[in-house]
Formats: structure tokens, C-alpha cells, sequence
């Protein structure tokens, strides 16, 4: 089991500094607050293999 003495603190992944425990994983309601914008936004996407036709593979069926 690794030693925590050599850890490093966890920083928030907005903005690089020290994360706060009442915003966690952030470090503040502004940078939580951003990532959820850059959600709704559609900043953020899971890559797709789409068909052409626009379906993706998952909505295709056998017609066989």
C-alpha cells in the first residue's frame, strides 16, 4: 500500500489550485459552477461511431 506522505494535494481540475471540501473535487462555487456550464454546453462530449445515415451504431438494428 503506497505511503501518504509522498502525496501530492489534490488540485481542482478548473483552475489548479487547492481543492476546498464544501466544493469538491473544485476549489470554489465559481469553478464548480463553470465545469457545470461547460456541461450544458456540450463543451464536454463522449466520442461516437456514427453511421453516415447519422445513427449511431447502438440505434441500428438487424433487419434480417
Amino acid at each position: 500500500m503506497p505511503s501518504k506522505t509522498g502525496a501530492r494535494p489534490r488540485l481542482c481540475p478548473q483552475c489548479g489550485k487547492p481543492r476546498a471540501a464544501e466544493y469538491k473535487p473544485f476549489c470554489s462555487r465559481g469553478c464548480r459552477d463553470r465545469d457545470l456550464l461547460s456541461w450544458f454546453g456540450e463543451a464536454y462530449r463522449v466520442p461516437v461511431d456514427q453511421a453516415p445515415d447519422g445513427t449511431a451504431d447502438d440505434d441500428r438494428f438487424d433487419e434480417g
